[in-house]
């Protein structure tokens, strides 16, 4: 009798097919099935050719497959003996409920492995140009979720004005409550924030301003399609001097090619 396959908990990066690991495109080309999220940019199942692709995303606001539903489906296609490949955006582990999973398969029986990915929470603010340490500015970043009031505000509400960068995903519905809550807490309304959209795609759209304008922003509703990810602390200032710097060394460079030829 065939032994249970083994399912792969792969991420997939924040959008750029590109990021994507050696490790999880060698398990995408030996997929039997691929059970993939609404965030996974479909160029990636390029590289799962022989496999079936099975769309199980979830966005808010809109129906879904329920995660029940999902692991129920990777524990009987890896029963039978089938190479199975959940991908995920991002990171499993970051907010991807890689862990609920990984425990309902070791529950059955099923081997299962994790393939890190590169988490949205540090490759947004780099991919733009924001650091989330950064000497002499910022020692640590916090990453939270900010899907509800009830997951942020205990952490918001424990940290100490201005000692962290704070990362924040799934928080663009309620950007008005956490700048409100982080303002309470006696943050600078001066402090650099970002809103970060689509970030490593074609469509990536970015935002800086001051933590007191962060909550009344429209862009993400400009782009309700994008998902985003809020950024706050001294560490978002260097993305504009790091424009400026290099404004600067493109109009030395036309300045120095204008002149007659030698």
């Amino acid at each position: 009798m065939r032994g249970p396959g083994l399912v792969s908990l792969v991420g997939a990066g924040p959008g750029d097919p590109e990021l994507l690991t050696l490790r999880a495109v060698a398990r995408l080309g030996a997929a039997d099935v691929v059970f993939y999220d609404a965030l996974v940019d479909r160029s990636v199942l390029r590289h799962a050719p022989r496999a079936r692709w099975a769309y199980v995303g979830k966005r808010a606001g809109r129906p879904s497959i329920s995660q029940v539903t999902i692991e129920r489906l990777m524990v009987q296609r890896a029963l039978r003996g089938e190479r199975v490949v959940r991908l995920k955006s991002g990171d499993p582990f970051v907010f991807g409920r890689g862990g609920e999973e990984a425990l309902a398969l070791a529950a059955a029986g099923i081997p299962c492995e994790v393939v890190p990915g590169v988490s949205a929470a540090v490759a947004a603010p780099g991919l733009s140009g924001i650091p989330v340490t950064h000497r002499g500015l910022s020692s640590a970043f916090l990453v939270v979720s900010g899907h509800a009031e009830s997951a942020f505000a205990p952490v918001l509400g424990s940290l100490e004005p201005g000692t962290a960068t704070v990362v924040v995903l799934m928080g663009l519905q309620m950007r008005d409550l956490i700048a409100a809550r982080l303002l309470s807490r006696g943050w600078d309304p001066e402090t650099p924030a970002a809103i970060l959209l689509g970030a490593g795609t074609p469509e990536a759209r970015t935002w800086r301003g001051r933590l007191s304008a962060l909550g009344a922003c429209e862009v993400p509703d400009l782009h309700p399609e994008l998902p985003g990810v809020l950024v706050v602390g001294a560490t978002v200032a260097v993305s504009g001097q790091l424009e400026a710097l290099g404004d600067a060394h493109r109009l030395s460079a036309t300045a120095v090619g204008c002149g007659a030829p030698d």
